[in-house]
């Protein structure tokens, strides 16, 4: 009786937090849609990044409210107000971006360029002017101009989901970015004991839940002089930060099936 009602109370929180997060999301869009054609572009572009803090933080509070998650967030509420700097996360789910850029008023976020077409994001993330990763000279160039701008540029130095324990290679592309921009890199370190939104995880199959997902603040380096140094010096402090982390089982049976 009581596997079978942990059974429905997972199901229950996982289409609703589904649908939930689809409503916020299209509702969102029609604004932004408007909004983008409305507001002179720095305007439109602090209306937007706050508008998906807002969005994204009622879909994360709703998580923790229906159970379904026991969040640790907290610490990159700390980064508000400070200077402009890259995050860089590693990345083992898919709601990763979703959650950090619930905490902060002023993230750009890098991503994939198909998601821009996208009904449900595409709206927002233009009228926050997010990059597109499509062409990676135009990538860098924006994200330089928006760091010296005062925003803070969310990149994931994997450039996807983790697929292998601790973490996959990075590319160098934090590196440069930092080095051209000449601002420092903050680390992000995320744990989580479940592969729910990994990489191949079906979007409807149910997790066990409660969720434990955390994240912490890692060193900060300063902005690289050598680009492929550093991605090396990056590469191998998240390879020593990320042993015994939470995702370290799940991610390591992946590895073997």
């Amino acid at each position: 009786m009581l596997r079978s009602l942990k059974t429905l109370h997972a199901c229950f929180a996982l289409f609703t937090s589904l649908t939930l997060l689809g409503i916020i999301c299209l509702t969102w869009s029609v604004f932004a849609l408007l909004l983008y054609f409305i507001l002179p572009r720095k305007l439109g572009a602090g209306v937007g990044r706050r508008g998906i803090m807002a969005m994204f933080r009622l879909y994360a509070w709703s998580l923790s409210a229906m159970g379904a998650y026991r969040l640790d967030m907290t610490a990159v509420d700390s980064l508000r107000g400070g200077p402009p700097v890259i995050l860089a996360p590693n990345h083992p789910c898919l709601i990763d971006a979703l959650l950090i850029l619930a905490r902060h008023p002023n993230v750009v976020c890098v991503m994939k360029a198909e998601l821009m077409n996208n009904v449900f994001l595409g709206p927002g993330a233009r009228l926050a002017r997010y990059v597109r990763n499509e062409s990676p000279r135009q990538m860098v160039k924006e994200s330089v101009r928006h760091l010296h701008e005062g925003a803070v540029l969310l990149l994931f130095p994997e450039g996807t989901r983790t697929t292998r324990t601790p973490i996959n290679p990075l590319a160098g592309s934090v590196a440069l970015i930092a080095r051209l921009a000449d601002v420092p890199v903050q680390t992000l370190v995320i744990e989580t004991d479940s592969p729910y939104l990994s990489k191949g995880w079906p979007l409807f199959k149910r997790p066990c839940l409660p969720i434990i997902y955390r994240v912490r603040l890692g060193k900060r380096f300063a902005p690289p002089q050598d680009a492929a140094a550093f991605t090396a010096e990056l590469d191998a402090y998240y390879r020593r930060e990320l042993i015994g982390a939470l995702q370290s089982r799940w991610l390591q049976s992946q590895t073997h099936v």
